[in-house]
C-alpha cells in the first residue's frame, strides 16, 4: 500500500473522528500520531468533526474517539474505539486481513468516506 496515494482503490485510510473539546482525544492524540508513523503504508487523519460539520452531514458522532477506517472507497470499520494502542494494532490487523466491512459499520459510512474524501482528509493527514 502506497502512503502516497490519493484515492485510488488501494489506499487505505484510518481517520480519528474526533472534537477538540475531547479530552480523550487529546490525550490520544500523540499515540495517535505514533502509530501513523509505525504503519507507513496506511494514511492518518485528524478530524475535527465539529470543524468538518458540514462535511459530516447527518452522521451523529456522540462517542469520542471514533475511528474510521476505509480500503479504496469502502468504509471497512466506523465505531468508537477504546483509545489503547494494543487494540488498536490488532484492530487494524484485523481489518487488512478481512475481504468485507465488519457488520457494523452503519448505513451512510461509504457517502460519508467519499465527503472527507474531496477535501477532509487529504488536509488533516498526520
Amino acid at each position: 500500500m502506497d502512503s502516497t496515494a490519493g484515492n485510488d482503490t488501494a489506499t487505505w485510510w484510518v481517520a480519528c473522528l474526533c472534537a477538540a473539546w475531547c479530552g480523550v482525544c487529546r490525550d490520544w492524540q500523540p499515540q495517535f500520531i505514533a502509530q501513523a508513523h509505525a504503519h507507513p503504508g496506511l494514511r492518518f487523519a485528524w478530524v475535527d468533526v465539529e470543524d468538518e460539520d458540514e462535511t459530516m452531514g447527518e452522521v451523529d458522532i456522540v462517542t469520542f474517539p471514533t475511528l474510521l477506517v476505509a480500503r479504496g472507497e469502502q468504509v471497512m470499520y466506523l465505531a468508537p474505539i477504546p483509545p489503547l494502542d494494543n487494540q488498536f494494532t490488532r484492530l487494524l490487523a484485523r481489518l487488512q486481513a478481512q475481504q468485507a466491512p465488519d457488520p457494523g459499520v452503519p448505513a451512510g459510512a461509504d457517502a460519508l468516506l467519499a465527503r472527507l474524501r474531496e477535501d477532509v482528509l487529504p488536509r488533516t493527514v498526520v
